[in-house]
């Protein structure tokens, strides 16, 4: 694990302080932008989730554009839009410059950049444990961010502050992209280069399972965190410098979940089997926020979502890069991505009607009834764990024979490490035996 860290430690810092800008703002914004000039309940709306409209729209074509150009160049591309957005919304003194801000933060959507970066620095049965590193990154950002924000927000232009903050956080990553991080290997492909587009991503349907899971898991994330302050504050009397006291332990536990979830997904190839626990675990969790009469209860609820919620977080960026070609991973998780980010979207608006019509018993209901259907659909899903892979060295081994592999049924990628020589074989072994592919490819 020592190894995996200091593989991809840099990337997850890189990754963290991305996400860290992004949430430092978001537990006082809408309090901000209603003093400003021109704004709406709608605009307000706008321009707390704003940012999630342009990640989806973006997610992909950089996912597309840093399989062609290279990871770094990619970065730093959304790095330099995210910190021009966060600037413009620190001087924002209207509605509508603010507005701009936010949608140009989201819009420097490297998230699944960095992902596939970091897949790229490690082996096939390192991942789960390398997004376990990044996911922990990304959590205790987050809860930096929760503490942090209010605290600097509640100071004299201290919102400006925080945006600017957020801008400053972006130029340090692009310096740490390049002092630290090293270059990625150069791979070469063995299949067709057209088999990178975009649509080619969607013929796998394993892959197209977890983009659809991406987007369950998501919206779950935006339907807590509007049931849960809204009942926090009307349905339990607490008041809001006290929600640290529910969401504290939630946050820990959830961390902790981390850990075993990423042991039992990728060692012992339960990736299915902690999925389909996970989606009990919230499916439980939204029942007792929901029906629960008592804070300790609905408190209960909130330490199982983040349990849940968080069980997927090392799997699920791993499963993606897994299931994708070499070539294809940009855009594979691009296209997750940006499924995740229509799902927050989605997700906090059918809660606020859900809401609306049955309270928050409407909404447990709701998410139960997805939730059947959510581990009906991963049930179906193949685990990765199925996926063999195969390293050889190029001085051992024949590189010439890997055309006659592509023929054959069963062999799902292929692809050169340049930089290490070592030819890589993605296989089903249901399908094949890694000692006869080894015995193929040998040198004669």
């Amino acid at each position: 694990m020592k190894e995996i860290v200091g593989k991809v430690w840099h990337l997850s810092l890189i990754i963290g302080l991305r996400f860290f800008g992004l949430f430092v703002v978001m537990s006082v914004i809408s309090a901000y932008a209603a003093d400003l000039t021109g704004a709406t309940a709608t605009l307000i709306g706008l321009a707390v989730g704003g940012y999630a409209l342009t990640q989806a729209l973006f997610q992909v074509p950089f996912g597309v554009l840093s399989d062609k150009i290279g990871r770094k160049k990619a970065i730093v591309i959304g790095m330099v839009i995210f910190a021009i957005g966060s600037l413009i919304a620190g001087v924002a003194d209207n509605i509508y410059m603010m507005l701009l801000g936010r949608l140009l933060q989201g819009a420097g959507a490297v998230g699944a950049v960095v992902i596939a970066m970091i897949s790229d620095h490690v082996r096939e049965e390192e991942r789960a444990h390398a997004m376990a590193v990044m996911g922990m990154v990304i959590a205790l950002a987050f809860t930096a961010a929760m503490i942090i924000g209010p605290i600097v927000g509640g100071l004299d232009d201290g919102v400006r502050i925080l945006f600017y903050l957020a801008g400053a956080l972006a130029v340090i990553s692009i310096i740490l992209l390049y002092t630290v991080v090293p270059a990625p290997p150069k791979i070469t492909h063995a299949f067709a280069e057209d088999e990178a587009q975009v649509k080619d991503v969607f013929k796998d349907k394993d892959l197209v399972r977890m983009y659809v899971t991406f987007l369950f898991h998501s919206s779950t994330m935006a339907v807590a965190f509007f049931l849960i302050p809204l009942a926090l504050k009307t349905k339990f009397d607490l008041p809001m410098g006290e929600f640290w006291k529910v969401y504290l332990p939630a946050i820990i536990f959830g961390i902790l979940a981390m850990g075993p979830a990423a042991v039992f997904g990728e060692k012992y190839n339960k990736g299915k089997e902690i999925f389909l626990i996970s989606i009990g675990f919230t499916a439980l969790a939204f029942l007792l926020m929901g029906f629960s009469a008592n804070l300790f209860l609905f408190g209960m609820g909130v330490v199982l979502f983040f349990i849940g919620f968080n069980m997927f977080e090392p799997l699920l960026q791993s499963f993606v890069s897994k299931f994708a070609k070499a070539h294809q991973k940009g855009a594979a998780l691009g296209v997750a991505n940006t499924f995740a980010y229509i799902g927050m979207g989605l997700g906090a608006t059918i809660a606020g009607t859900l809401y609306g019509i049955g309270g928050s018993q409407a909404i447990a209901i709701a998410v139960l009834s997805v939730s059947i259907f959510w581990a009906y659909w991963i049930y179906g899903m193949r685990n990765p764990g199925f996926r063999g892979t195969i390293y050889l060295h190029t001085d051992i081994f024949d590189r010439d024979k890997l055309d006659s592999l592509k023929t054959i049924s069963g062999i799902n990628d292929i692809y050169i490490n340049e930089s290490e020589g070592v030819m890589v074989i993605k296989y089903d072994k249901e399908m094949l035996d890694e000692d006869e592919i080894r015995g193929m490819m040998i040198k004669e």
